[in-house]
Formats: structure tokens, sequence, C-alpha cells
């Protein structure tokens, strides 16, 4: 079933989409040759074939978590513009008080 450029301008008012009638006209064959290439792919999937997420089976995709030593502490501040008691000095940015 081949799309009208009424059908065509039916989708443009739902998508709310404004088409000049060269526009619809042009759009009908290509939509139609889209909307038949989905219904293709749709006629090669079977029952007999499970869906998948993955072209290629994937099992674990994940790095084992395993524990190694850190980057020491004291190279790491070294550039930091402040320090203190071993760690990255920054500006308050939260009050204490309980006010909201």
């Amino acid at each position: 079933m081949a799309l009208t450029p009424h059908d065509v301008s039916r989708l443009a008012d739902l998508a709310r989409i404004e088409l000049t009638d060269d526009e619809l006209a042009e759009l009908a064959p290509q939509l139609d040759v889209i909307l038949n290439a989905v219904a293709g792919v749709a006629e090669v999937a079977d029952e007999d074939i499970p869906p998948t997420s993955h072209a290629v089976p994937i099992t674990n995709a994940f790095r084992s978590d395993a524990m190694k030593p850190s980057w020491p502490a004291g190279e790491m501040l070294r550039s930091a513009p402040a320090e203190q008691d071993q760690r990255f000095r920054v500006p308050r940015i939260l009050d204490d008080s309980d006010e909201q």
C-alpha cells in the first residue's frame, strides 16, 4: 500500500509540521520506501530466532573488582592549591546551620 500525499499530510498534522503541497508529494514516495524497508525487517524476524540486545554474545564486559595500590596521597596533594590533614582543602559551600 503506497502512501499518498493525504497520508503524509495527516502525519505532518500530528507532528505539528507545516508542509507545502510540493513537499507532501515529494515525501510520500520517500516515506513509502522507509515503511517497506521496515516491513522487510519484520518479515526476517522468525519465532525460532530469540531477540538479542547485542549483535554478538557478551557475557561479562566488566573488569574484575580487585584491590590494588593507589597513588600516594603526598604525591597527589603536591599539586593541590591547599591541603589539610592529608586531604584536599576546598572552600565551604554548605552552611552548618539547620535553617532551610
